[in-house]
């Protein structure tokens, strides 16, 4: 007996029932009806095998059956008797008809239950595929099930994280609540304990606490006013540099053009003077001759007195031509100063020079200072950093370079520096506001290069002498007056008064803005005759200024000295008039208290005079921000109210950066070099001369 299977048409008619997807919660029974089918698959294939084999064994016993009825057939004996035969041919046919019927019988079964089998495969493959995609659309369920399920376990866990955090919050707020209330209380209880000994120590450091104060303020102040100046600088830099260096490029041009003519148009005009010298000299001698001639002639004819008139005619032609010469000089003269100016624009109103002093016999471990273009334009200067230890270990050293208009190494000679500034000495003759100031460490020999003997001041009294003698020729008359004063802790006083009156003689500055002239008020000021007298000033104000030793230096500078020398020039013949001023500053050392390790009376000195140049890079990178009527802050120093005048756009400004050679002032050293090299990328405006002429 074989299984009953569903037929194809049973399992067609009914399939089974869909309930959309199984839930967790309810019980699916068609896994088990499914495996229930498919355990029955091997059974079947195994009894349609065993049909297969019966069919061909029964087809194998039909076959000789059929062979020996037909041999049979064909074998009878005619002797037989025909009936007898044929009886015997019908049993035997009926005998094979019957094993044959039961054979096709056989056969029609088998072939009834192959399509019965095959369309019970159909169906259960029919019904196999769609349990498949119910399976599918069940596992996808889940999967979405479970997602959800993840998420919902993800949200209630983040949700009390969320709690305990919320919680943790809160109890460490009431536990800082609680912190802080202790902690009140035992300061309120220390506070009590202590409030004697607070104030005690209050009066002792509060004159301490003012002044850390006030320089924790300026230093912000600064490096905000730095941070900005920077960043202005950086804006404007590059179309300010563009813009300058498209016009400089055609000014310069032109005035070599201009150069060139004038340059050729002076050798001829001072040929053409030397001729009218000579000339002049010889109509003297012929003028002397003529006298003499005259003398004798007075008592001769009348021929001698018509000789006499044509000399006297000649005479005064030769003097018209030497009158006409004088007139060429000074229109020349006039010129020269125009062109001056010109090229004193071209190099710049503010400019930036570098000097490296020499190490004394005395003075051990030298920094590592080159010179990269000191056989050419000797402008740039190099200083090795110290060494320093990466994270992996190797010694790293960084190189700093910087750039000036002029740079002067260590064998430079005061002379050689002093033709720099010749131009600009020259500059104030002829009517400018001009100003000279070293800037440095103490111990660069600022002071060396300002009032030594062959300085920059006596060399510049002496240049201004014969400058004005020259000129006396061409009707010029100059004035000169000099006053010396220094900035000491914010006050004015004047080296070249009694040493007594030193502290006690208030020095007023008067500011003239119309011809933008500063007057001191109770300085002495001394009228310089002659270069000698300017020795006798230098020994003067070096008596009286203020000086002290420090870690740093044995004779350090305490104050800025100023050197101003008024200049008033008049031409009786063209009627001009010319006030210049220049102004020669010693600035004093800048140093840093950790190392000069200053106290009392010292610490309050170098504080003003940080103060007092930290203010001087203030105006100096306001006069550059290209603002204008921007404000300008020359009332926070003393020393930059007294120069407003000598740094502003009305005058010509130069910077001496004086550098120590020895390795234990390179900190020092590379903050002085990076403060002037922000002077030299500050542009100012153009100079004005102070000149009118007369009636």
């Amino acid at each position: 007996m074989r299984p009953e299977i569903p037929s194809a048409t049973a399992a067609a008619a009914s399939p089974p029932p869909f309930h959309g997807p199984p839930r967790p919660e309810h019980q699916d029974t068609r896994p088990q009806a499914r495996a229930a089918a498919l355990a029955t698959v091997p059974e079947r294939s195994a009894r349609i095998q065993r049909d297969r084999n019966r069919l061909t064994v029964v087809t194998t016993a039909a076959s000789p059956n059929i062979s020996v009825l037909r041999r049979h057939s064909h074998s009878m004996t005619p002797n037989l008797n025909p009936k007898s035969k044929v009886q015997e041919s019908i049993e035997l046919y009926k005998t094979k008809n019957a094993a044959l019927e039961d054979s096709c019988t056989e056969y029609k079964r088998l072939l009834e239950e192959y399509k019965t089998n095959l369309a019970d495969l159909k169906s259960l493959n029919s019904t196999i595929s769609m349990e498949l995609e119910n399976v599918k659309r069940s596992h996808s369920y889940e999967v979405d099930d479970l997602r959800r399920k993840y998420q919902n376990d993800m949200q209630d866990s983040f949700d009390r994280h969320k709690r305990d955090l919320e919680r943790a919050r809160e109890e460490n707020n009431d536990l800082a609540i609680k912190i802080e209330r202790e902690l009140k209380d035992e300061i309120e209880k220390l506070l009590k304990s202590h409030k004697e000994e607070l104030e005690t120590l209050e009066r002792r450091l509060k004159a301490e606490l003012e002044e850390e104060r006030g320089k924790r303020q300026r230093e912000r102040q600064d490096v905000q006013k730095e941070f900005d100046s920077e960043l202005r600088n950086t804006r404007l830099e590059a179309d300010t540099k563009e813009r300058e260096n498209q016009l400089l490029q055609g000014e310069l041009t032109n005035t070599k053009s201009e150069l060139d003519r004038e340059r050729l148009l002076k050798n001829a005009l001072q040929g053409q003077l030397t001729d009218a010298t000579t000339t002049n000299l010889t109509l003297e001698a012929s003028n002397k001759a003529m006298k003499e001639k005259i003398d004798f002639l007075e008592s001769d004819s009348q021929a001698q007195s018509s000789a006499f008139n044509e000399l006297h005619r000649r005479m005064q032609e030769a003097f018209a031509a030497a009158e006409a010469a004088q007139e060429k000089l000074r229109q020349e003269e006039t010129l020269r100063r125009k062109l001056h100016n010109q090229v004193q624009e071209l190099k710049g109103n503010i400019r930036v020079m570098c000097r490296v002093r020499p190490t004394h016999d005395s003075e051990t471990g030298p920094a590592k200072i080159d010179f990269p273009d000191a056989d050419t334009d000797s402008k740039e200067v190099a200083v090795q950093g110290p060494d320093k230890i990466s994270a992996m270990g190797t010694n790293i050293t960084q190189t700093y370079s910087y750039a000036f208009d002029r740079v002067f190494s260590p064998v430079s000679q005061n002379a050689e520096v002093f033709e720099e500034i010749s131009q600009l000495v020259q500059s104030a003759l002829d009517g400018y506001n001009v100003c000279v100031f070293c800037y440095g460490q103490t111990g660069s020999g600022k002071t060396f290069t300002m009032s030594s003997a062959d300085g920059m001041i006596p060399r510049t009294v002496a240049q201004i002498y014969a400058e004005a003698t020259r000129l006396q020729d061409k009707g010029w008359q100059y004035k000169m007056e000099g006053s010396f004063v220094e900035v000491y802790n914010e006050t004015y006083n004047d080296l070249l008064g009694r040493p007594e009156d030193l502290d006690k003689k208030k020095i007023e500055v008067r500011h003239d803005p119309a011809k933008k002239q500063t007057t001191l008020e109770n300085a002495v000021s001394v009228a310089l005759d002659g270069p000698d007298r300017v020795e006798e000033i230098l020994q003067r104000a070096d008596k009286n200024r203020t000086v002290a030793a420090t870690k740093a230096n044995m004779r350090s500078s305490r104050s800025h000295s100023v050197f101003i020398l008024k200049l008033v020039g008049e031409n009786n013949i063209t009627g001009e008039r010319s006030e210049g001023t220049l102004n020669l500053v010693d600035l004093a050392g800048s140093e840093r208290l950790d190392h000069s390790k200053a106290e009392g009376a010292r610490l309050k000195e170098t504080q003003n005079i940080n103060k007092s140049l930290s203010c001087l890079g203030d105006v100096i990178n306001a006069l550059g921000s290209s603002k204008e009527n921007s404000h300008i802050p020359y009332r926070n120093s003393r020393l930059t109210y007294l120069l407003q005048y000598s740094l502003g756009g009305n005058s010509k400004t130069l910077m001496f950066v004086m550098v120590s050679p020895l390795q234990a002032h390179l900190q020092e050293t590379i903050t002085s070099l990076k403060f002037a090299t922000k002077v030299h990328n500050t542009h100012i405006g153009t100079a004005k001369k102070q000149t009118k002429a007369s009636g």
